[in-house]
Formats: structure tokens, sequence, C-alpha cells
């Protein structure tokens, strides 16, 4: 209990600082909201939309999203919402929004909006890697894309065995496993059909694991009791020990690459920018402001006296 209400007063602080949140457009002037979706609430005539929830959603830190994933979530999250949307009416009846101190602090947000935007643009631009980069890689580093024997399986999770049972009836009656999986699964991968991708041996704990390489390819399993609940297996794919072919990895070589290639891209567009500006630097006035010196930067010891 202590711990829920930890992570809803989480969720009201993060809901309450995103100043660009669920009425950024709409204002509080009792129009009907501009954002598209659904009306989820209205607050004193402010309308809340699913379009704005999802957006809220998607702004979540991730340690944070499964919170939402239950309907009891969804409830306390249009809750923080609303409680948001209410305290941002209460502080412009006060007059805070026209204060000397939110309007600098909005004046350095929109410096800070307006950079990150700018970068982004110019490096999305600039730091992209070519199919002939990628390959290079791979046919420079085919080493580091040895596996041993993965297959790839999708399964259906649910936490009592009746359930299980009921499940698998339906399966060998011809249901859609993906379906299935959507609506009973209890796990995070029932909203992807039950998809768990490919895996290694030691990847799963060890009864799952067991039961997954001992499945043909489309072979449905039995029910597979773990630690977590019940689960119905189904293999959909197998693949020998060895090097994985270049379609494969190419996502996870880009991945790789991409984060060094964007500093690349950074510095050079920083370097450009300094050459076209005059800049001057004020040495004494920087000293001034103190700080500790760096090992390079620090005067060297005095030399000691002899008595």
């Amino acid at each position: 209990m202590h711990n829920r209400n930890r992570v809803k007063t989480a969720l009201l602080v993060l809901c309450v600082a995103a100043v660009c949140g669920c009425n950024a457009k709409t204002g509080t002037e009792g129009t009907k909201g501009t954002s598209g979706g659904k009306t989820l609430a209205e607050v004193n005539g402010v309308v809340v939309t699913t379009e704005d929830f999802k957006r809220e959603l998607e702004n979540l830190p991730p340690y944070l999203k499964p919170m939402a994933d239950t309907a009891e979530g969804k409830k306390e999250m249009l809750d923080t919402m609303v409680i948001r949307e209410l305290i941002l009416q209460q502080a412009r009846k006060d007059g805070i929004e026209k204060s000397p101190e939110v309007a600098e602090k909005l004046e350095d947000l929109k410096k800070r909006v307006v950079v990150e935007a700018f970068l982004k643009k110019k490096v999305e631009e600039q730091a992209g890697l070519a199919d002939a980069d990628l390959q290079k890689f791979y046919d420079e580093n085919k080493d580091k894309f040895k596996a041993g024997e993965q297959v790839k399986a999708s399964h259906i999770l649910v936490k009592g065995e009746s359930e299980a049972q009921d499940i698998l009836g339906q399966l060998k009656k011809g249901a859609s496993f993906e379906e299935l999986a959507k609506k009973h699964s209890v796990d995070s991968a029932g909203a992807k059909g039950g998809d768990l991708g490919w895996f290694s041996k030691g990847s799963m704990i060890p009864e799952f694991e067991k039961v997954a390489f001992g499945l043909k390819e489309g072979e449905l399993s039995g029910i597979v009791k773990t630690q977590f609940g019940y689960h119905i297996i189904k293999l959909t794919g197998k693949r020998p020990a060895g090097v994985r072919p270049f379609a494969e990895v190419k996502d996870q070589i880009k991945a790789a690459l991409l984060p060094e290639k964007q500093q690349e891209v950074f510095k050079k567009l920083k370097d450009d920018l300094k050459k076209s500006a005059k800049i001057a630097i004020k040495e004494d006035v920087l000293n001034e402001l103190g700080g500790k010196s760096t090992p390079e930067t620090a005067a060297p010891p005095a030399e000691a006296k002899p008595k």
C-alpha cells in the first residue's frame, strides 16, 4: 500500500510538472478541446480527451508506464490529469502565470526546447547510416554475431490452471493464439500476441526452456507450470547455431553505431557554429566564479624547503 502511494505521488508530480500536457492547446476558457479523440473528462469546462491521455502515457518514464496497464492505473492517471488542470486553473486565478519568476522560467524553457528541436533535426538529417556502412561493419565483425541454437516462441501466461486448461481447449479447436494471448495473458508479451522473440538456451527459466526447445516448429505445448503461473507455449521458429545473417542483425548494428555517428555530427556542428561566430570569453570573470581546479589546471605543490 505504501509503495502504491509513492507511485501515485510520483505520478502526480510528473503530471503537474508537464506544463505542456493535457490542455496546453485548449487553455482554461471553457471551450471544447482541439487535440482530438473522445472526451474523457471535463474540468470546469476544459476538456480532457483520449489523445491527451495517450500523450501523457508516452511522456511517462518507463518505470511508471506499467502502472497504467490496469483499469485502476488508468483511472489514477486520469485523476492526476484532472488535479493538474485544477491547479493550473487556480494558479491562473491567483496571477501566478504572469509573475516575473514564472515568465523567466518559461523563457528559459523555451530556449531549451528550441535548442533541443534544432539539434534533433540537424543530427537526424546528417547522422544517417547507409546500408553499405552497416554491411561493412557486419562483414568485418562476423565473429560478434555468432549464436548458439535459438528458437522463437510465443506464450500465453495465466495465474490459474483451470483457466489455462480452458484456453488450451480453445486453441485445439482452432482459436487464434495471438487473440487469446492479447485477451488473457497477464504478462507484457500479451499485447504482442504472446510473442517472446528469439532466445538461446539459458535465457528462460529451466521449466519453460526445456519445453520450448523440445517443440517442433508450429507445435503447441501442453500446460507448463513455473513460478510465474501456467504457460501455453507455441514454437514459431528454429535456427541452428552459427553466424546470424545480416538481415537479422541489421537493426542491432544500426542501434550500436548510431550514437557514435550522432556524436560526430554534433561535434562537427558545434565546431562549424563556432567558426562562423564572434565569441569572447572573459576568463577573469569566469575565474571569479570559483570552482575546484582539475588535476591538469591545479597549481603544482610548493617544493619543500630544507630545514
